[in-house]
């Protein structure tokens, strides 16, 4: 990058190259230091600064997040546009009210303790695995198959039949990228089809079955839904709110936590000090976790559109006004973060907005840290030996920024 401010003036979401996808955080600076309200092409703007990122979290009446008109041009009427208009994640108070309210009593501290030793329990095993072995696939034998278990265990889906869920999840969150191809179209298309079909079936069963276990989120959700309770008031979710808001925990389970674990022990293999720092001192994995998530969030990006005349960061915002909160470059601000390119497992304080912020701050952070403090702890822990073998995958998004395949060698 030979002129930073040249490179942040021509910044275009739309137009990424590999270089970017690989490393965006040189050009998250540039456009912080040069152009931090930036104007793209197609009159939206890219956010870079901490506070104005945080500004809009912080005001929903302002910033919607709605997106039946946004992702029209990339969705058409398809099943894709369906799904990610339906769940949780896009919508305003009071149906994303509602539907967090549901989820709410599975994501309490009561309920996360009870969950803690099944978490220990998997990650055991993943780890006699490896160590049988020599070695694992980070991200297929450890980092996506912690929270696909978890998860899978949670909406009650069979162990025999968890094999599709990885590849459901990803095909449906990669058709969030500003660019799509029709290949990933086609295939974000048929998961949710394919996933629809299996949770429709999977609830059939479930309803023949005596005795189903209220304490999965499956359980709650069709309990407050019209399935559930022989009705279809506006209280109660319907039958395709249902399935959609089944399919975002997953997606939103696995990709979060699947992220977090394999950037997390990337950077450890990146900064051999800091692993020895953690090795020496077990009890700094609560630490170190938040910082995974600050230096390489597992979300890069988040979207919004202005709901009446606004102003951010100086920059007038009339109505319809769409944002990029640029999360990953936020979290490297220097106003924010002292040496915000430094790993620093006691950073403190440590404000990231790795899981977004006010109402629409992810449910299920506080699951997501308790998988990454046992995984990337228990890993540590375990081997004395820890170092890649062979060539690593990334997953080429600049959404979500994470690993498809890290090969390492382990040794106790």
């Amino acid at each position: 990058m030979t002129d930073p401010r040249a490179t942040a003036l021509g910044f275009d979401l739309k137009r990424l190259d590999a270089a970017f996808l690989e490393d965006p955080f040189p050009i998250y600076r540039a456009l912080r230091e040069h152009d931090p309200v930036h104007r793209m092409p197609d009159g939206s703007y890219f956010l870079s600064r901490y506070d104005d990122c945080a500004a809009v979290y912080r005001d929903p009446g302002t910033w919607s997040s709605d997106k039946t008109v946004d992702f029209r041009p990339n969705l058409g009427e398809s099943p894709l546009y369906e799904h990610h208009t339906t769940s949780l994640v896009f919508n305003d108070p009071p149906y994303h009210s509602r539907v967090r309210k549901l989820l709410a009593p599975a994501f309490t501290p009561r309920a996360l303790m009870a969950l803690q030793p099944r978490i220990e329990a998997l990650v055991d095993r993943l780890l006699d695995r490896a160590a049988d072995r020599g070695g694992m696939d980070l991200i297929a034998d450890f980092a996506a198959a912690v929270p696909i278990q978890l998860v899978g265990d949670m909406l009650g889906v069979p162990e025999g039949e968890r094999g599709p869920l990885r590849g459901w999840s990803l095909a449906i969150l990669g058709a969030l990228e500003p660019v799509l191809t029709v290949e990933q179209l086609e295939r974000g298309n048929r998961a949710v089809d394919e996933f629809k079909a299996y949770l429709r079936d999977l609830i059939a069963r479930r309803g023949r079955e005596p005795g189903r276990d209220e304490g999965e989120i499956l359980s709650k959700l069709t309990a407050g839904s019209a399935l559930g309770a022989g009705d279809a008031s506006e209280e109660r979710l319907g039958e395709l709110e249902l399935l959609h808001n089944c399919i975002f925990i997953l997606n939103a389970g696995h990709e979060t936590t699947t992220n977090l674990i394999g950037n997390g022990v990337d950077l450890l293999l990146r900064h051999p000090d800091a692993l020895r720092e953690l090795r020496a001192d077990p009890g700094l994995i609560a630490g170190a976790v938040e910082e995974f998530l600050r230096l390489e969030s597992s979300n890069q990006l988040g979207n919004r559109r202005a709901a009446r005349d606004t102003e951010l960061g100086g920059v007038p915002m009339p109505t319809g006004t769409y944002v990029h909160i640029g999360i990953g470059a936020a979290n490297r601000d220097p106003g924010q973060f002292p040496e915000p390119d430094r790993l620093d497992l006691r950073r403190h304080p440590n404000r990231h907005l790795a899981f977004g912020s006010g109402i629409h701050a992810c449910a299920g952070m506080w699951l997501a840290r308790m998988e990454g403090q046992v995984a990337i702890g228990g890993l540590v822990r375990r081997f004395a030996t820890i170092e890649r073998d062979g060539a690593v995958v990334r997953g080429n998004r600049a959404r979500f920024r994470g690993f498809l395949s890290y090969p390492v060698r382990v040794c106790p």
